[in-house]
């Protein structure tokens, strides 16, 4: 629905600072459309590069009255607060912003599109998109997608919110870069709100939720060299149920481990232990090879986060991960992709 004519507003409350906010970080970081404001009363009045390190020239705002001063058309939701649905205060905002005449891209699991309030609201030519969305004609897996050609990486973590989306945005750039026929298929809501191809994963009942990748990628995968699967979850945080039908579906011939640098517990759940990386990594390839690839597929290389660091602890970060898997090992985002695409033969 979103076009490059359009001009977005991203609602960031207390987002632009932390992992809530990831949805929006990403739109900023990612998409071509153009963003005239962000809002986050928490931040209001900040430099966003100097907060988020994204170099873009964009103004933080406090509300999203505030915002409509740029003259948006489309107010998008780049915030995940705990349990899915918006505050109340910040519902009023969402409001108020229909009623002003922008339409809202939602990548919330709360509908706004069948809220009668919202569409009691909504003018011709307004829309309410909700991402997440079981699409139709969906079927159980059948792992046919490992008679493709084409190389399939999928991104695994050891924790959520650790750069899966971003690692695989990063790879599909940088094949492109390099003349391959590259398609990044998105799983879940931002790829989706970026414009690119693909499912909401976890809006798909769990008995179609393989047949769903599976069929992105028959899809695409006999007219590209290289299919980017967007990984989803982590086989370590007893909240994720997503990683598995990931693997079923795509029947990935390559995986990337993305890490977040230094931390060692699960952020929800601190009681959980991350396991070493090549603990990890062992976890990862019994599992793909038991979870009907029956394939000896490899974790080839680990893209680490090193966001929270400086450049010379980042560095420093990647040398010792590298010596302890024996792997090819970068930040994609801070220093390049091209490290894992080497290592992805």
């Amino acid at each position: 629905m979103l076009t490059a004519n359009n001009r977005v507003a991203i609602l960031l409350h207390e987002g632009t600072q932390s992992s809530k906010g990831k949805t929006g970080l990403s739109l900023l970081r990612y998409s071509d459309i153009p963003i005239v404001a962000v809002i986050d009363y928490k931040s209001a009045g900040g430099s966003l590069s100097a907060l988020t390190g994204i170099p873009r020239d964009i103004p933080i705002v406090a509300s999203v009255q505030d915002a409509l001063a740029y003259n948006p058309d489309v107010l998008t939701i780049g915030i995940a607060p705990s349990g899915g649905a918006l505050p109340a205060a910040w519902w009023q905002e969402v409001k108020q912003g229909v009623a002003a005449g922008l339409s809202v891209v939602n990548g919330l699991h709360t509908p706004m599109a069948t809220d009668p309030e919202l569409s009691a609201l909504v003018q011709p030519g307004q829309w309410l998109w909700d991402v997440r969305q079981e699409p139709a004609g969906l079927t159980v897996g059948s792992g046919k997608a490992r008679s493709l050609s084409c190389k399939r990486v999928l991104t695994v973590g050891t924790d959520m919110s650790v750069g899966k989306m971003s690692t695989s945005l990063e790879l599909h750039k940088t094949c492109q870069q390099r003349g391959l026929r590259s398609h990044f298929v998105a799983t879940g809501q931002t790829g989706l709100m970026l414009g690119h191809p693909g499912i909401p994963l976890d809006a798909i009942r769990v008995d179609f939720a393989a047949g769903a990748v599976e069929q992105q990628v028959m899809r695409y995968g006999t007219d590209h060299d290289m299919i980017h699967i967007e990984g989803q979850g982590s086989l370590m945080n007893p909240a994720s149920t997503a990683t598995l039908p990931l693997m079923r579906g795509s029947q990935p011939t390559h995986l990337v481990l993305v890490h977040r640098a230094g931390q060692t517990q699960i952020k929800s759940f601190p009681d959980f232990t991350i396991p070493p990386l090549p603990d990890a990594i062992q976890v990862y390839e019994t599992v793909v090879r038991a979870g009907g690839t029956f394939a000896a597929t490899k974790v080839v290389a680990i893209a680490l986060n090193t966001f929270h660091l400086s450049e010379p602890d980042a560095r420093a970060a990647i040398a010792q991960v590298q010596q302890e898997t024996g792997l090819p090992c970068t930040d994609a985002i801070r220093f390049g992709a091209d490290p894992i695409v080497d290592a992805i033969d």
